[in-house]
């Protein structure tokens, strides 16, 4: 696949989580075969004011390999700017069309702009305009099942000069909850000349094969499934490329990327900061284990490195 001008031998993404893919956790994906990945996603006004907790959501020093930045917002001048201002850091920029988040589209941004075409079609070719780096939307199915017009936003991306979408199989209604509807993104992607990625329901090797099988898709983007697992990314890569799906990893190996990901986060943010980020983390890492709801109640007051050590030996313990 082919993104702008860059090249994708595997168009695998991980998908924006706000207060998950940051720059450590986006680098252990990476390792373990995710081809690209996407910022959290960071408010353009935010960026123009100068916020500082934006600032820090842009640092990168940790990543490796295709990244893109994403924005939201609903000024096309605003978003243009902000998105030439940093567009030189990142291989692509993304614009945040899906976010369902009653905050989000109540402020007339992410998901709001499915109801807004014009106003959509306007800030896309506005970016498009002052870019030099390729551009990408996000988007969903529709506003609810009475209004699936996905499509025709797609279609007026592609119109604006966006080099790709990314279509997140569920309606803005339904947020997070149901199945995705991979029929409909297949029908979005039959529509555009476009590559288009495919989101929503991807839980293993198996799940990924399926939708790009069933929808056509150019790539694939995977969200939750990779919280506690950035070892699904390995395994779909091999069954991308035709390859036996390695094992999951020992407890051992998931020990060994834990203790990575713990003095990623601690060199990257700081002890206190990066112990409190961490307790999602390492707590999502216990998902389905034998002894997991001690060790998620043990993770959630860490706050220094050597709780983050006993932690570990925990769960090697456990």
């Amino acid at each position: 696949m082919k993104l702008g001008t860059t090249d994708m031998p595997m168009p695998v993404f991980l998908a924006p989580m706000a207060g998950v893919t940051d720059a450590p956790f986006r680098r252990l994906c990476r390792e373990e075969g995710a081809g690209g990945a996407v910022t959290e996603m960071v408010s353009a006004k935010a960026l123009y004011y100068h916020n500082r907790g934006t600032e820090r959501l842009l640092r990168r020093p940790m990543d490796q390999g295709i990244l893109g930045l994403q924005l939201f917002g609903s000024d096309p001048e605003i978003l243009a700017e902000m998105a030439a201002a940093r567009e030189a850091e990142y291989d692509f920029i993304d614009l945040n069309m899906g976010c369902p988040m009653p905050k989000i589209v109540g402020n007339g941004d992410g998901s709001a702009l499915l109801e807004k075409p014009e106003l959509a079609y306007e800030i896309i070719n506005t970016m498009k305009q002052a870019l030099t780096k390729p551009l990408t939307v996000k988007i969903r199915l529709g506003v609810n099942r009475e209004k699936m017009n996905g499509r025709e936003i797609a279609l007026l991306a592609e119109k604006a000069g966006a080099a790709a979408v990314f279509v997140h199989g569920r309606t803005r209604a339904q947020l997070y909850s149901g199945r995705a509807d991979w029929e409909e993104i297949r029908r979005i992607q039959e529509a555009l000349s476009i590559p288009v990625i495919g989101n929503g329901d991807i839980d293993s090797a198996q799940s990924a094969l399926r939708l790009r099988e069933e929808s056509g898709c150019a790539g694939l983007m995977v969200g939750r499934a990779a919280r506690g697992n950035p070892w699904i990314f390995r395994e779909i890569k091999a069954a991308w490329l035709g390859e036996a799906i390695p094992p999951r990893p020992s407890r051992e190996e998931m020990a060994a990327r834990m203790e990575e990901h713990i003095r990623w986060e601690i060199e990257e943010k700081g002890e206190a900061v990066g112990c409190r980020e961490l307790r999602s983390h390492l707590a999502w890492y216990t998902a389905g284990m034998t002894g997991g709801a001690a060790l998620r109640r043990q993770a959630s007051s860490l706050s220094t490195r050597a709780e983050a050590e006993a932690f570990l030996q925990a769960f090697l313990e456990a």
